[in-house]
C-alpha cells in the first residue's frame, strides 16, 4: 500500500508556484495535470485515513481535515469547477505563451533581438524574384481585362447609334 499523497507512478512535482503550493492538488498529493482517476484515488486513500470514524486524530481535527479534503474533491472532479479554479490559482493545462512581467514597461531603445532574426519586418526586406514576378502576372492580367473589355465594347457597337423610334408615334 502506498502511502498518502503518493501513488505507484512517480508524479511530476508542482512547479514552483506559490498558490499550487497551498492548493487542491498538494492537499491531495496530485499534479496539477492529474486525470480524475488519479485524483479519485488519492481522493478515496486520503478519506480512509482523515475520515472521523476511522482515524486516530482528534475527532474535531479529523472534521476539518476531512471537510478540506471533501471540498478538494468536489471542486477537482466537476471539470467545470477545476477549470475556474485552476485559473484562480493561476495554473494552466494548455501551454501557451504567458504574459510577461514587464508588459506594461515600455520598451528599451535597444532591441534584443539581432537584425539577423527569422522573425523580421515585411518592410525590412526586398521582394524576392518570385513576389516580383507574381506582381508582373497580375498586373499584366489587369491591363488583358481593361483592353478585351474596351475591345469587346467596340464591337458590340460596330454599326454605330440607331436611333429609337417613340412607341405612339409611327413616322412613314
Amino acid at each position: 500500500m502506498t502511502s498518502p499523497g503518493t501513488s505507484s507512478q512517480q508524479q511530476p512535482q508542482p512547479e514552483n508556484h506559490p498558490a499550487l503550493n497551498s492548493s487542491y492538488y498538494t492537499l491531495l498529493g496530485v499534479h496539477p495535470s492529474a486525470t480524475p482517476i488519479e485524483i479519485r484515488r488519492a481522493y478515496r486513500e486520503l478519506s480512509k485515513l482523515y475520515h472521523p470514524d476511522t482515524t486516530t486524530l482528534s475527532k474535531a481535527i479529523a472534521t476539518a481535515k476531512f471537510q478540506t479534503l471533501n471540498e478538494a474533491y468536489a471542486t477537482l472532479s466537476n471539470p467545470q469547477r477545476r477549470q475556474s479554479y485552476d485559473l484562480t490559482i493561476g495554473y494552466s493545462r494548455y501551454h501557451v505563451i504567458q504574459v510577461p512581467t514587464n508588459f506594461n514597461q515600455p520598451l528599451s531603445k535597444t532591441h534584443p533581438y539581432p537584425k539577423s532574426s527569422a522573425y523580421l519586418d515585411p518592410t525590412d526586406r526586398p521582394l524576392s524574384a518570385g513576389e516580383i514576378f507574381a506582381l508582373f502576372l497580375m498586373g499584366l492580367s489587369l491591363i488583358g481585362c481593361l483592353f478585351l473589355a474596351i475591345f469587346i465594347g467596340l464591337t458590340r457597337s460596330g454599326s454605330g447609334v440607331e436611333s429609337i423610334q417613340p412607341l405612339g408615334f409611327l413616322i412613314f
